[in-house]
């Protein structure tokens, strides 16, 4: 086993509960365009593959149509002049990056289907743009998520071996994601993934909490230093 050294997180449900945001972003939009609010755990329920396919399926609109480009537009103007509004972090995602980031052999990353102006925004507001050594965010690559691409431009950015890299996220966009570019994946229950879509999509390691993290990495971590030790 090689030891992991990047941790890449998924952002919406995996570190930050943003559903209040999303849900008042979107109804925005729909209400802008002429259309009707829609209640939040329906919205909630489209969030995953990224702000055009959330916007789309909100207006029952194909993602190709062009009005889907007027609702994104008032989407994520409304979304970047109020990206914490409600937004809060998932329970012990903020300690365990604290934690993560005073190891001095482990590089912290964001991979999100989010769009890149509205992940600064985010981001910016809740002060931690700089515990992540790279960010990948919707738009940065013609694919996102489950595809490999986002994970693999992250990793030329870093310039590091997809195999050397963890995910870690709460829908199976994240795990499938990881596998096609080769990388260990973790999933941790309470975001928008439901335990079975997880389940479904095997990840190496299921969590319950954030909080048990840690004990995996280091586990990981142990089990290749014994492994090089008796080599």
């Amino acid at each position: 086993m090689v030891s992991p050294t990047v941790v890449v997180f998924d952002l919406d449900g995996t570190l930050i509960d943003s559903r209040g945001d999303i849900v008042a972003a979107v109804n925005h939009a729909l209400k802008a365009t002429g259309r009707a609010p829609l209640p939040g755990q329906v919205i909630v329920r489209y969030v995953g593959d990224g702000a055009r396919a959330l916007c789309a399926r909100a207006a029952k609109l194909p993602e190709s149509s062009e009005d889907v480009e007027e609702l994104l537009r008032h989407f994520l103007a409304y979304y970047e002049r109020h990206p914490l509004d409600f937004t809060r972090w998932m329970p012990g995602a903020q300690e365990m990056i604290e934690r993560l980031s005073d190891l001095g052999d482990l590089s912290l990353c964001v991979c999100t289907n989010k769009p890149r102006s509205t992940t600064n925004a985010v981001l910016a507001a809740l002060g931690v743009g700089a515990r992540f050594h790279a960010v990948v965010a919707g738009g940065d690559t013609a694919e996102k998520k489950p595809e490999p691409a986002p994970l693999l431009h992250l990793a030329g950015l870093l310039g590091v071996q997809p195999h050397r890299m963890v995910m870690v996220g709460d829908g199976p966009q994240d795990i499938e994601c990881a596998r096609r570019a080769g990388a260990r994946s973790i999933a941790v229950l309470g975001g928008f993934g439901s335990q079975q879509d997880l389940l479904n999509a095997r990840p190496d390691v299921l969590l319950r909490t954030m909080g048990e993290l840690w004990d995996v990495l280091r586990r990981w971590r142990d089990a290749t230093a014994r492994l090089v030790a008796v080599r």
